[in-house]
């Protein structure tokens, strides 16, 4: 057994993690490296660089208690714990990384965490499965009540007089899904922290995913990942994350007694898939962001397009906020693609890449919109995003279809809205494929 998988969660500080043994040095390594060796280490039997699939669901016991830090696989697997290692190395500023069997599963936890009769505030535009959880099961099973804001444009005095006595978490997605609405996550941390409830601060990740951001600097208290996108990254596991920083051990123990206890753990093949994903995760997210950043430009003019929504974009209004709350690895990247301006904090002037997710309204409607989700060559018309593969959707009739139509109109989820998980095929094959399909749903050539 690999001395990671059997590491104590209680203590991994990703800050601490260094090549060569015991008693090297430690190093600061960077983004790539860690995740390529945190929760790898060759394994001691056989030597092999890639960590094994432990599928056994028990494990011997030389005593009553005695044993090599496994009993179950529900309670811990010895690949579940190497990409949790992981997890909570991506995410700078992690120290406790959970691994949940869905995006879903992970969402379900956090809430249940919070007991009953509980308030919390969510960004208004949130994704539609949580909305249904908040909605529909967590207001029936536990009393949940959820105020939801716009909380790109509300005021601090609004922001401040919705959290009650009981408000127990604020739920974050920046960018939101679908239409890309960016937060102030420092400044949300900032007023939720100063108030007397002093609620949480969740940030779910997973539209940026922990290359291009690092909501855990800016002052979050939890991060959340859906690892079936980006993390993963090819499209083949269902999975879910937490990342807490160490000042929150004591609540990363409660997550984790309530991982086990409801059993919403992933498999270790899936968890194995997971951090072989993970891997390449700072490659993948350099093309998908270059990729969407070429994307958006032709969308951005061309004739048959309303609007784009990519952040990355000098004229998207909250491209500025989008290149301060880079993450340091991140903002790295962008410099040496396009040295920012003299006073170093506004963002190139011929904007960034930003992740890989594009949202844009076609001109015309429902017909248009559908016509070019039909017409695509490359980009796949499905559900989901984050992998390798370009995948395109239509939110109003597919991922936000649980939302009821008033409130979607009332969010901009409007019928002539698609949404965009740009790949990592070749940029210039991309960029033909979105000119042809707006050829064939607006002009009709």
């Amino acid at each position: 057994m690999s001395p990671s998988a059997a590491i104590d969660h209680s203590t991994n500080n990703s800050t601490d993690w260094a090549l060569g043994g015991a008693c090297s040095k430690k190093i600061a390594h960077g983004f790539g490296t860690r995740a390529i060796h945190v929760g790898s280490d060759p394994n001691e039997e056989t030597g092999a660089v890639i960590p094994p699939i432990s599928l056994s669901t028990t494990y011997k016991q030389n005593g009553i208690g005695v044993h090599k830090g496994f009993e179950y696989s529900r309670s811990g697997n010895p690949n579940r714990n190497a990409l949790e290692s992981t997890l909570a190395t991506l995410e700078s500023g992690g120290a406790h990384g959970l691994a949940f069997a869905s995006g879903s599963s992970t969402t379900a936890t956090v809430l249940q965490s919070l007991g009953p009769n509980a308030h919390i505030i969510s960004v208004n535009d949130v994704y539609g499965g949580t909305f249904r959880y908040m909605n529909r099961v967590a207001s029936e099973n536990q009393g949940l009540e959820t105020t939801f804001l716009d909380l790109e444009n509300a005021g601090d005095e609004e922001i401040s007089a919705a959290i009650r006595t009981n408000t127990k978490l604020i739920w974050i997605e920046s960018p939101t899904n679908p239409t890309l609405r960016l937060i102030d996550i420092a400044h949300m941390a900032s007023i939720a922290h100063s108030h007397p409830s002093h609620p949480l601060v969740l940030v779910d990740n997973t539209f940026l995913s922990p290359f291009y951001s690092s909501p855990l600097l800016l002052g979050a208290d939890i991060v959340m990942h859906s690892l079936t996108k980006y993390v993963n990254g090819h499209s083949d596991v269902v999975m879910g994350a937490l990342i807490l920083p160490a000042r929150h051990e004591k609540l990363a123990e409660r997550l984790r007694f309530l991982q086990n206890a409801i059993g919403a753990v992933p498999s270790a093949y899936d968890s194995w898939l997971a951090q072989r994903g993970a891997k390449t995760l700072h490659l993948r997210m350099k093309a998908h962001g270059t990729n969407a950043l070429a994307v958006a430009k032709v969308l951005e003019a061309s004739p048959h397009v309303e609007n784009v929504i990519y952040p990355g974009l000098a004229s998207h209004p909250r491209n500025a906020l989008a290149y301060k709350s880079l993450s340091p690895h991140a903002r790295k990247f962008v410099d040496s693609l396009s040295p920012p301006s003299s006073d170093l904090a506004s963002p190139p002037a011929g904007g960034f890449p930003f992740s890989g997710m594009i949202t844009f309204r076609i001109k015309g409607g429902q017909a248009e919109a559908e016509k070019f989700l039909t017409s695509t060559r490359l980009f796949t018309l499905a559900e989901s995003l984050g992998g390798v593969e370009s995948l395109a959707e239509h939110p109003a009739q597919m991922t936000h279809g649980s939302i009821p139509p008033a409130e979607r109109a009332l969010l901009g989820i409007d019928d002539n809205l698609v949404r965009l998980s740009v790949g990592v095929e070749e940029e210039e094959d991309l960029v033909q494929d979105v000119l042809q399909a707006l050829e064939v749903a607006v002009a009709g050539t």
